[in-house]
């Protein structure tokens, strides 16, 4: 046998520490490249504690296994749009983003969309599809795929100043005519029965009073319906709240900010709003509650509301990653209203549930009266189609409610309106 000198030995030491060294800096290597990385947009969906939480809950997901690193960005709702479509087209697109109630549709026609049909697939056949609210996944289908997951579902409802129907011996108006009748009876010098804007806040009770008669935008056939007999109902209902003189006669003029300030100062008994408007109010958020679904002269009760999604871009590289962390996200995201003040009621059921919930008298109202009778913009056809984002964006709808609170007859206003609606259901 060889003996080895002292030299030798060290040399032999020195190459085992090296091969050593070379095969763990190899593996820490190949655990680093193992390591998928997905980008993550999201809106601000609420004040400031919604982003800080949401980018936390990225980071608990990180922590909670290997494989996947989840990156969060916050997206203002200033210039969303465009900041999408550049990173669409420079190639730049997220793995997955919130983003408006129609963003997934009009980007999968853009072939920019990653359906995740085999997620719902695997989502209904484990009981996990079940939590949804009912309608909130068929919202997000179109072209016989689900371009997204829902998450929140955001609805106009009507606030009431419990104050000032008390101090006018009024009760809580259940239907159209009841509800005229109160504003009359609060109406005094600087006092309205209602105040709303001239902005696309003001712009939702155009479709909100449509589908609480019944109607629409559209007919069931996907057709132009602002003219039909029980949309005109509608839209002369508003008119005649102006001609009593119940609505604060600047509402036209209005920014939201304006006429929900009214409203929390006492300048107004009604407003249209969203479920988390009275948590706005500060020291007068005690004296706001929720007025119960009207029921219109033609007997029907209803309201809008927007299913907000999550989606998945065509770009990912990592499609089975980025659904993994989408699950994940959709189960565990109920502290981004309980800790983030997320606005909206969420599109899971078991998260209604929550105290956070059923122990606030306004949100509460919300979902055990108005979610149940709750529609989409596009009633009365239903579904969801690449429109709809334009329907909302174009403007046409503004200037229509604009031209009602100023005081133009309905049958007048209405036309225009009618008009390039159809214009836009041609394109």
């Amino acid at each position: 046998m060889r003996s080895y000198g002292r030299s030798e030995v060290m040399q032999l030491k020195f190459l085992r520490v090296a091969i050593l060294a070379t095969s763990v800096f190899g593996i820490t290597a190949l655990s680093a490249r193992a390591q998928v990385n997905i980008d993550f947009w999201d809106q601000v969906w609420g004040p400031a504690p919604y982003s800080q939480r949401a980018e936390s809950l990225v980071e608990e997901f990180n922590k909670s296994q290997k494989d996947i690193h989840v990156s969060y960005r916050s997206v203002p709702w200033a210039s969303w749009y465009e900041t999408y479509v550049t990173a669409i087209a420079s190639g730049s697109a997220p793995d997955l983003s919130t983003g408006a109630g129609f963003q997934a549709v009009q980007f999968y026609d853009m072939d920019a969309i990653y359906p995740v049909d085999e997620l719902v697939d695997e989502m209904t056949k484990d009981g996990g599809a079940a939590d949804f609210a009912p309608g909130s996944l068929d919202a997000v289908k179109y072209d016989g795929h689900y371009v997204a997951l829902p998450w929140s579902i955001d609805v106009r409802v009507l606030l009431y100043r419990k104050d000032l129907l008390q101090a006018a011996g009024a009760s809580v108006p259940t239907t159209w005519d009841e509800f005229r009748k109160t504003a009359k009876a609060v109406t005094r010098e600087g006092v309205y029965g209602l105040v709303s804007s001239g902005d696309p806040n003001g712009t939702h009770w155009i479709p909100t009073i449509l589908i609480n008669n019944g109607s629409g935008l559209f007919d069931s056939d996907r057709k132009p319906n602002l003219t039909s007999e029980k949309s005109l109902q509608a839209l002369q209902f508003l008119s005649s709240l102006v001609a009593d003189g119940t609505l604060d006669p600047a509402s036209a003029g209005y920014k939201d900010d304006d006429a929900r300030g009214r409203f929390y100062s006492g300048g107004a008994a009604f407003y249209l709003g969203s479920p988390g408007t009275a948590s706005g109010a500060g020291a007068s958020k005690d004296q706001i509650g929720i007025v119960p679904p009207l029921t219109s002269t033609a007997g029907e009760k209803g309201t809008i509301n927007w299913v907000n999604n999550i989606m998945v871009y065509k770009q990912t590289e990592h499609p089975k990653e980025t659904l993994r962390f989408l699950r994940w996200w959709s189960e565990n995201q109920k502290v981004l209203w309980t800790e983030g003040n997320a606005g909206g009621i969420p599109a899971r059921q078991s998260f209604q549930q929550d105290p956070f919930f059923t122990k606030n008298e306004q949100l509460n109202e919300v979902i055990k009266t108005y979610l149940p009778v709750v529609k989409p913009l596009s009633a009365t056809a239903g579904g969801t189609f690449p429109q709809l984002n334009e329907v909302e964006g174009d403007g046409f709808l503004t200037t229509l409610v604009q031209k009602i609170w100023q005081g133009q007859p309905a049958a007048d206003a209405v036309q225009p309106a009618q008009e390039r609606l159809q214009e836009i259901m041609e394109k």
